[in-house]
């Protein structure tokens, strides 16, 4: 065994990433993540002692942490030297605290926070040190543990996010140190399934977060018809989530007779109206993330991956494919930001893109989506009253993540069979798997409400609070909404738990459970939150109708 990782849904043979990562990681760049982890959490401890004393987090830090740790969620990061760049940046943050402030540490002697490498040599036998099964011999204080540090890379995207958009919520930082801190101490079961479920709190204060982060900056997102078709000009397709990035490659396209392609999560640019006004935002091309080397190699024009998710990169685009922000592959260009301005300079990928064909056509029509959380708010009234009326007889959350399993057409069968008193509440990828299902609308609600990208995942959070409160219930599990929920990586852990956090009881998750919950973990949310595996389509479907 070269490496061990088991933190996302395809992780091999259901148990664990031994030799290399499914999604394409080496041993190299697994074990260097596994050694930013736990530089993170020496880091986290001696912040902890720092706030107990009454000093608070460095912006500079707060900031770092998000982008380390986002970093390591699955399909971020396949570059080693870019991985050991952020362990060498985390170890002189920690060196510049130790040394500012040692007059008031005197007496404070915790390994991780004070460990520094005397060489090179002791950083990189480090790296075999620290990995997942050397955390603990309990493999239920293992499995609660990963399961903390997941939801925190999936809070640390979205803070992120809404960070370089200049917002961010004064609780996350403090409870992102907290929590690494957390993970390094002896703590009972008991206490680490309480500290679990307040993880699923505060991803409820992040998702808020960039859903404020991003209408502050772009406007209320609005129904929007996309066109799914191509166009006769050259183009460039951007991937990912970040908004700020398209936000810059449209104004440096405007007047250059390029198109802009929105790909995958993506695809919510098309509901902001801050991005209407750009007549080249042409469109959205080809799938989900799982999809890119189809996608990308039939586009014929650059890609921009902005965040999550890249795939390996494949010959037929190499050339063509540039990263930005905290996303790395070997060998592709990366776009950085100028620290003078702030700014990327997106001039290389669009002189390429003038210089390449249009793209191929991989799809036709349109899709129907942007309902945001105001959107949602404005029509919860028509919608509890369809309700009653007995024209909607059911809500089923399908919100996640899409991938390669081919168990995965479950959701499509899942969309097809619902009866037409259905309605799906969607965000994220897996939408791609029913999204052009024709199914049609309830007096003028579409059956299928796309919310935005898995960031948005707050809107569908909102709507149900919004219908507890109309139809006056304590308990959201007294309301009609089954949740169905597909995962990947470990921004659905912070979702999950969230749910949990609520009191959402039922939930199917699929198309498997998480290798990394121990039997007896597993069996305590089942028997606490009823938590599901996903069945056959048919049978699923006939249980949510009746309300299991």
């Amino acid at each position: 065994m070269h490496m061990f990782c088991f933190q996302c849904q395809e992780t091999g043979e259901g148990k664990g990433c031994r030799h290399s990562g499914v999604c394409g990681k080496d041993d190299e760049v697994a074990n260097s993540q596994d050694l930013l982890i736990w530089t993170l959490k020496g880091l986290a401890v001696l912040q902890e002692q720092l706030t107990g004393r009454g000093i608070a987090t460095d912006p500079g830090i707060a900031h770092f942490l998000a982008k380390a740790l986002f970093s390591t969620v699955t399909n971020v990061n396949f570059d080693a030297g870019r991985v050991m760049e952020l362990v060498h940046q985390g170890l002189e943050l920690k060196a510049g605290l130790l040394q500012k402030h040692e007059s008031i540490l005197v007496g404070f002697d915790h390994p991780m926070a004070r460990w520094m490498p005397a060489n090179e040599k002791a950083l990189l036998q480090q790296v075999y040190e620290v990995g997942v099964l050397f955390s603990n011999p309990d493999e239920d204080i293992r499995s609660l543990r990963e399961t903390v540090i997941y939801a925190l890379k999936g809070i640390a995207a979205y803070q992120y996010h809404a960070m370089i958009l200049g917002h961010d919520d004064p609780e996350l930082t403090p409870f992102i140190v907290k929590a690494l801190a957390a993970t390094t101490r002896e703590l009972e079961l008991p206490e680490l399934l309480e500290l679990v479920l307040e993880t699923g709190r505060v991803t409820i204060l992040s998702m808020a977060l960039i859903d404020r982060a991003n209408t502050a900056s772009y406007g209320e997102p609005e129904i929007t018809h996309i066109p799914l078709g191509v166009r006769a000009s050259p183009g460039i397709l951007v991937s990912g989530h970040d908004l700020k990035d398209m936000q810059e490659i449209l104004e440096q396209t405007e007047g250059q007779g390029v198109d802009v392609y929105t790909h995958s999560e993506m695809l919510a640019t098309h509901y902001y109206p801050a991005f209407k006004k750009f007549k080249h935002l042409a469109g959205n091309y080809g799938n989900a993330w799982w999809n890119q080397d189809r996608d990308f190699a039939t586009f014929n024009g650059p890609i921009i991956v902005t965040s999550n998710c890249i795939t390996p990169v494949q010959e037929a685009y190499r050339a063509r494919i540039f990263s930005t922000g905290p996303v790395a592959y070997p060998g592709i260009q990366h776009i950085e930001e100028e620290a003078a301005t702030g700014h990327k300079d997106w001039s290389k990928v669009i002189e390429l893109a003038k210089s390449c064909p249009p793209p191929q056509a991989v799809d036709a029509g349109e899709f129907v989506g942007g309902f945001g959380r105001a959107q949602l708010d404005a029509a919860a009234g028509r919608i509890a009253q369809l309700v009653k009326e007995g024209k909607i007889k059911r809500f089923v959350v399908i919100g996640g993540c899409d991938g390669r399993d081919l168990s995965r057409d479950y959701y499509r069968q899942v969309a097809e069979l619902l009866p037409k008193d259905a309605i799906i509440l969607t965000a994220g990828c897996a939408k791609y798997r029913f999204m052009q299902c024709r199914l049609g609308d309830i007096e003028g609600v579409p059956r299928i409400i796309d919310a935005g990208q898995c960031n948005d995942c707050y809107a569908l959070v909102t709507i149900a609070l919004k219908l507890k409160e109309v139809f006056g219930v304590e308990d959201l599990n007294a309301l009609p909404i089954s949740f169905d929920i597909p995962w990947y990586d470990q921004k659905s852990v912070a979702v999950l738990l969230a749910l949990f956090y609520l009191g959402v009881k039922g939930v199917r998750l699929g198309p498997t459970h998480p290798a990394f919950l121990s039997p007896a973990v597993k069996q305590v949310l089942e028997d606490k939150f009823d938590l599901k595996r996903i069945g056959t389509a048919q049978d699923d479907v006939a249980a949510m109708m009746a309300g299991h």
